[in-house]
């Protein structure tokens, strides 16, 4: 079966190169704010609505006017007013939701680090040279550390620090199916062990971010020192982005290594129904929502959602659930609800059950297990009784 995926890669520009790049960050910060500028302006004095494509449709009297602004084509500018337009399709669909609107704000440049082509005009990619070639600044270097699939469609190049990066957007990408296993699993997910399976395995949480608070906190002091708008300020921002791109990608690259071993050994992955969103909000201190007892340090509800935080919990059940689709894998989502508190044994019930974090104990029939453990095994029982009960309704 064709997917699409998004393959992302680093680039490697010359010095000439990162300063064309910054300039057209810049550019399309401008363009973005005049366009929010145009839809603020035409609702407030004529109570009128701009769409995309009215705006797009003045890009070709902008050429005359301010012609820099279109200088690398209008490939990107039409990638920069689709990116305001889904800004405010996300706010009324927050509006209708009865969510927090979030108004779409006006983006300083240092914020702005982000241009989008939406079709294939106006790049282009040499695999064979590892060259990704762009309108108005020319022949990037691009790292090509795996091989690209599908057809390409669209790309995103992003600015981190003083790195560059590009994610290509690609169609009709061919399924990679893995052998079968024969093999089932369930996982639990805590903040003492990342993940528990059904099988007795655990995956300690390396709490990246608590390991990394300590050199993020220094730096953020020296920031607190520096004189606003000064070359000292600047390069002291840099830092603290910098020791923030670290934890983020160590956490990032256990999720992938993780996922990538439960894809590889197991046919089907049971894990819970888990609104993370939800969970780091309402003061509902474990996943099944049953109460029970803080993990060591937490101590409270703040430091109890800096730890789900730090685990990454939805980043790494989005990372499963790609890669089993693309290796023909199923991945089931189950209700949480009293996973941890029940008797893989005799069934039994009783919140008295969970003895501490990491011990349960049966009332009713004495079974001993880890806590942990236990709860991926409740949860394996009812991915499987849910996909028997599908299976069965489609015959």
């Amino acid at each position: 079966m064709a997917r699409c995926r998004t393959f992302r890669y680093q680039l490697q520009p010359t010095s000439r190169q990162r300063q064309a790049l910054e300039a057209l960050l810049g550019r399309q910060c401008e363009l973005y704010n005049a366009a929010l500028e145009e839809r603020r302006g035409a609702w407030k004095w004529n109570a009128r609505g701009v769409r995309y494509v009215d705006q797009c449709r003045t890009l070709t009297e902008l050429r005359l006017v301010r012609p820099e602004l279109l200088q690398n084509g209008v490939a990107v500018c039409r990638g920069t007013l689709r990116r305001l337009d889904r800004a405010f399709l996300a706010f009324f669909r927050r509006c209708r939701a009865g969510e927090t609107p979030g108004f779409p704000r006006f983006r300083p440049v240092s914020r702005f680090d982000s241009v989008q082509w939406e079709d294939r005009s106006g790049w282009k990619l040499d695999e064979a040279q590892h060259r990704l070639r762009l309108l108005g600044i020319g022949h990037v270097r691009c790292k090509l550390h795996r091989p690209l699939k599908g057809v390409p469609k669209a790309i995103t190049v992003k600015r981190e620090g003083r790195r560059f990066s590009v994610s290509i957007r690609c169609i009709d990408v061919p399924a990679d199916p893995l052998p079968a296993s024969g093999r089932s699993v369930g996982i639990d997910l805590g903040v003492a062990n990342l993940l528990a399976t059904s099988e007795g395995d655990m995956v300690f949480s390396e709490r990246f971010g608590r390991a990394g608070a300590a050199r993020l906190a220094a730096a953020q002091r020296d920031l607190a020192r520096k004189q606003r708008g000064s070359a000292r300020r600047r390069r002291a921002v840099e830092r603290v982005a910098a020791q923030h791109r670290a934890i983020r990608n160590r956490r990032q690259n256990l999720a992938h290594s993780v996922s990538r071993r439960l894809v590889d050994r197991y046919d089907l992955i049971v894990h819970e129904d888990l609104r993370v969103c939800s969970m780091v909000r309402r003061p509902s201190p474990l996943p099944d929502g049953e109460g029970g007892y803080l993990p060591n340090g937490a101590g409270a509800k703040g430091g109890l959602n800096r730890s789900i935080h730090d685990a990454g919990w939805a980043e790494l059940l989005t990372m499963i659930a790609y890669k089993a689709e693309s290796a023909g894998r199923t991945v089931i989502a189950v209700p949480p609800h009293h996973t941890s508190t029940t008797c893989p044994e005799c069934g039994h019930v009783d919140r008295g059950n969970r003895r501490s974090q990491a011990e349960f104990h049966c009332l009713a029939c004495d079974h001993r297990d880890h806590a942990d453990v236990n709860a991926a095994r409740n949860i394996l029982r009812a991915g499987r009784a849910r996909q028997a009960s599908v299976c069965g309704g489609s015959r």
